[in-house]
């Protein structure tokens, strides 16, 4: 082998020692490329991860985090890379019950419109119970309801507010001044007549004016000056008496002839108000 020869074999040697040198530089410039340093939250945790990997489900595992069935994970950037949040969401479980049905879940979703996005229910057909944007929590209960039900159920409870605001505790009855209490309440026989009957005074007994509102009553069965309520014809006070009006009897004073013609003679409840 002459010297040239030695010399080429020589370079050849040494262009080889290069480029290996140059290919581990570079392996291990991808290698510390790849390093990243992630933190994964979980169940009020912080972990701090110095990876190689660049799949959550890994880091989650190196990070000794169990996952459950329905839990999720959620992170700060699009791709695993440095600097990148995992956190861990676990599953709650929530009821929700259609068509009388109720139908027990978990979910990670974070709220109520998400939950009802995953299970693909037709908002036009079915509407929650509850607002979309209330977030999901342990025992969360989820109604949903057709138009239909909706409607029953707002006259369902309409029915109820009237029925409430009717309700009359015992011993009061309701006057156009409210529930008044009653100490008594009497079956009597009773008439009408005119504030110009009995002489055309307009006076009654007690002096008062014989107007609506005054009733002529026997005073050793209602004492002058107590109040009464008669249905169909209001509070009123026992301020006159009458010739013809004695025992379980009453008078009402009225202000139009027709009205007295119309009432004419019946029996009536007759109200002993609470002084």
């Amino acid at each position: 082998m002459n010297v040239f020869e030695r010399i080429r074999k020589s370079i050849c040697a040494s262009r080889m020692t290069i480029c290996a040198g140059l290919a581990a530089a570079a392996i291990l410039t991808a290698g510390a490329g790849s390093v990243k340093h992630v933190t994964v939250f979980a169940d009020g945790e912080e972990m701090r991860l110095t990876t190689m990997h660049s799949t959550p489900d890994k880091i989650i595992a190196e990070a000794g985090v169990e996952m459950g069935t329905y839990d999720e994970y959620r992170m700060s950037s699009l791709r695993v890379k440095n600097h990148t949040e995992i956190h861990i969401v676990r599953a709650m479980p929530v009821k929700l019950e259609m068509g009388g049905t109720v139908r027990e879940m978990k979910t990670a979703r974070a709220t109520v419109g998400r939950l009802l996005d995953e299970l693909g229910v037709d908002r036009a057909k079915y509407q929650p119970s509850l607002h979309e944007d209330v977030p999901i929590r342990k025992g969360l209960y989820i109604k949903l309801r057709t138009p239909e039900e909706i409607a029953a159920e707002e006259t369902r409870a309409r029915l109820e507010q009237e029925e409430a605001a009717a309700y009359v505790p015992e011993g009061y009855v309701e006057t156009s001044r409210g529930a008044l209490r009653y100490t008594n309440v009497m079956v009597m026989e009773a008439s009408a007549y005119l504030p110009t009957d009995g002489g055309g005074s307009c006076v009654t007994a007690t002096g008062l004016p014989a107007t609506h509102g005054v009733v002529a009553v026997d005073p050793d069965v209602i004492p002058l000056g107590t109040r009464v309520y008669i249905p169909g014809y209001g509070v009123a006070i026992a301020a006159d008496t009458g010739g013809m009006i004695e025992g379980d009897m009453i008078d009402l004073c009225m202000e139009d002839y027709d009205d007295c013609m119309e009432f004419g003679r019946r029996d009536i409840n007759v109200y002993i108000l609470e002084t």
